[in-house]
C-alpha cells in the first residue's frame, strides 16, 4: 500500500462488517460511506464473482455429485445456494437425494414444493426448470 493508503487505513480503521460511524452513517472497509456514495458497479460484480467462487466451493464440499452435473445444473444450485446459504440448503433433504440419484424431475418438484419457493416465485421456477432440463430457458 502506498504512504497515503496507509495513513488513512490507520485513521479510519479497518471493519469487514457494515457499522455505524460517529455520525450515524452506514460504513464498511476503510471509511467506505455506504449511505451517501454505495458502491460502484464494478465493485458490486467483484463481491459477486467472489460470493459465487465461495457458493460453488462450498457445494463441491458438501455434495461430492455437484461437479458431476452439467455447468446448467451446477449454476441453478449455485444461484441457490447464494440465495439461501448452504445450511439451509441442506434442509432441502428429499431435493439433494433426488440430485444425488440424477433424478432431476423430483429435484425440481421438491424445489417448488417449499416456502422458499413461495418467497422467491420465478426464481424459483427458472431454477427447478434448469435443474429439471439441464439447459439454461429462453
Amino acid at each position: 500500500m502506498n504512504e497515503l493508503a496507509d495513513m488513512i487505513t490507520r485513521h479510519e480503521g479497518v471493519r469487514l462488517k457494515p457499522y455505524r460511524d460517529t455520525v450515524g452513517k452506514l460504513t464498511i472497509g476503510v471509511g467506505r460511506n455506504l449511505d451517501d456514495v454505495g458502491i460502484t458497479g464494478y465493485e458490486a460484480a467483484y463481491l459477486l464473482e467472489n460470493d459465487i467462487a465461495k457458493a460453488r466451493s462450498e457445494l463441491r464440499r458438501a455434495f461430492h455429485w455437484f461437479s458431476n452435473l452439467t455447468c446448467q445444473r451446477q449454476d441453478a444450485l449455485t444461484d441457490m445456494c447464494f440465495n439461501v446459504g448452504l445450511p439451509r440448503l441442506q434442509g432441502f433433504k428429499k431435493m439433494v437425494a433426488a440430485m444425488e440419484k440424477q433424478d432431476y424431475e423430483t429435484a425440481a418438484v421438491e424445489m417448488l414444493d417449499s416456502k422458499w419457493a413461495e418467497q422467491v416465485g420465478a426464481r424459483a421456477t427458472e431454477l427447478a426448470e434448469i435443474i429439471k432440463s439441464g439447459q439454461y430457458q429462453q
